[in-house]
């Protein structure tokens, strides 16, 4: 008797059509600005209904209103780690459109300000991973069954980082966990649908392609005091994009390169299109990364982290 092996067993299902995201329904958390406002943009220039899902109304409808010209876009405001807050949100999109086809669980959060792993307290692990964990989770759960049931061809793309996604990070630990545990989770999400048969499919996206200006380096104004730290200060503030750029300059005696999110938003959609699994750019170092962590765990060694931290 022959036993298949797990990829003999799901190759029979890997074939799928590529996506034409014109005329299809988006949902993008964390889309009023940075990189998801880029992935809301080329959304819209490509046809798509978008509905933005943010915990900022003020910066969301701003959006809205800015990008309007290019399509229908709408805006809901949305806080991910809650789990009302996201029903809510899920049936007012289909109440509205009847259809998800496209779902990005982009929003996310840094724990504030990263430190030495034992000076996080428990309100840093809340943060950070109810809504870059509990966040993708949550809108999974609420979405991806009514996508389903639905029938119709989509993906469900997670934004992980390469801090964390590909390998950890000592200056931002939590930070880190949190991502590795999206990129685990969105293999184990794309696994199923992938054995069930379904028409959808899930992506995780590694932003890549130079610095991103993006509000993740000052998400804590949007921390609930009721997860606010309670004792000392690990000693890295957090700081903006235009202060950690300033840093790397000094650091490395030039500018660092700095991505066009637009660009970087259309480069999203390309590879979603192409139901790509991994949306990334420029992995060559990642994979001598990963090949030396295989290697040293293989010698039951420490593995090599990644360099860059927030």
């Amino acid at each position: 008797m022959s036993i298949d092996t797990p990829s003999e067993h799901l190759s029979e299902h890997l074939a799928v059509s590529k996506l034409d995201v014109s005329n299809m329904v988006a949902v993008v958390t964390g889309g009023a600005g940075g990189i998801g406002k880029g992935i809301v943009t080329a959304l819209l220039q490509r046809g798509s209904t978008v509905v933005i899902a943010d915990i900022e109304a003020g910066t969301t409808e701003a959006t809205v209103n800015e990008l309007s010209e290019l399509g229908p876009v709408s805006g809901w405001a949305t806080d991910v780690s809650d789990e009302g807050s996201v029903t809510a949100l899920a049936e007012h999109v289909y109440d509205t459109h009847g259809r998800c086809n496209l779902l990005f669980n982009n929003a996310g959060v840094t724990s504030g300000g990263g430190g030495k792993p034992w000076e996080q307290e428990p309100n840093d692990w809340r943060w950070c991973f109810g809504v870059n964990v509990f966040g993708v989770a949550i809108c999974t759960t609420e979405f991806v069954p009514r996508m389903i049931a639905g029938g119709r061809p989509g993906q469900i793309i997670n934004t992980s980082s390469g801090d964390g996604g590909f390998a950890p990070v000592p200056t931002a630990s939590v930070y880190a966990a949190s991502k590795a545990a999206v990129s685990c989770f969105t293999e184990a999400l794309h696994t199923n649908l992938v054995r069930e048969g379904h028409n959808l499919r899930a992506s995780v996206l590694y932003p890549s392609g130079g610095m991103m200006d993006t509000g993740l380096f000052t998400a804590q104004r949007n921390r609930p005091a009721h997860l606010a730290r309670v004792g000392e200060s690990t000693g890295r503030r957090s700081m903006t994009f235009t202060e950690l750029k300033e840093i790397m300059t000094k650091v490395r005696g030039y500018e660092p390169e700095v991505a066009d999110l637009v660009e970087h938003g259309n480069f999203v959609i390309d590879c979603v299109e192409a139901r790509r699994f991994i949306i990334a750019r420029d992995l060559e170092d990642t994979v001598a990364l990963l090949h030396r962590r295989a290697e040293a765990i293989g010698r039951f060694e420490v593995p090599d982290h990644h360099n860059l931290g927030l």
